[in-house]
């Protein structure tokens, strides 16, 4: 079953708790937040104020969106919650946060981050490749960031632990210029 939104009204960007060390991927993050509110997509993302999930956060505020933060209660205090989102929601662990998400999502998008970015991005696709959901993913992969990581799944499928079609689970974009035309094409 394809799904086929009528109108995207959110979106879940799964990104890095710290801002990384280019000014561009902060630019992103800003420009991609930017996007979103302009847009009335909705946030779903992680709580946290600081590092790129701030950046975003703040940038689809700044631009008249709303936003809505989900934190593991554990994380409320290393990951400083966001304060001034529309809606903020403690959870009581991190397996709590990512179903949350993903039950009020309508699509994801995975932006440069850490390992816990790496763990939602890889947790949705196998939960699409399981038929547990058919919404969009897309990966920015914004100065090849996620390059390694797409190279790591050619060599999966090179070594057959995977079939080809697993690439077709997301959509790969390299700039936040694309992502609006990509959302309207899903």
């Amino acid at each position: 079953m394809k799904y086929k939104m009528t109108k995207l009204k959110s979106i879940c960007v799964f990104c890095g708790s710290r801002l990384g060390n280019k000014k561009s991927f902060q630019i992103l993050s800003n420009a991609v937040g930017k996007i979103l509110g302009q847009n009335k997509i909705k946030l779903i993302y992680g709580g946290g104020s600081v590092g790129l999930m701030g950046v975003i956060a703040n940038s689809v505020m700044e631009n008249g969106g709303e936003v809505h933060g989900i934190i593991p209660k554990h994380l409320n205090k290393i990951e400083k919650s966001h304060d001034t989102i529309t809606k903020l929601t403690i959870v009581e662990n991190m397996h709590q946060r990512k179903k949350f998400m993903f039950d009020h999502s309508d699509a994801f998008l995975v932006l440069p981050g850490s390992i816990g970015t790496l763990d939602e991005t890889m947790e949705i696709i196998t939960w699409k490749q399981l038929g547990l959901h058919d919404k969009p993913i897309i990966i920015l992969n914004s100065e090849n960031y996620w390059t390694p990581f797409l190279l790591l799944l050619d060599n999966i499928i090179e070594f057959e632990f995977t079939l080809p079609k697993t690439l077709d689970l997301f959509h790969v974009i390299n700039s936040a210029e694309e992502l609006l035309p990509m959302l309207k094409k899903l």
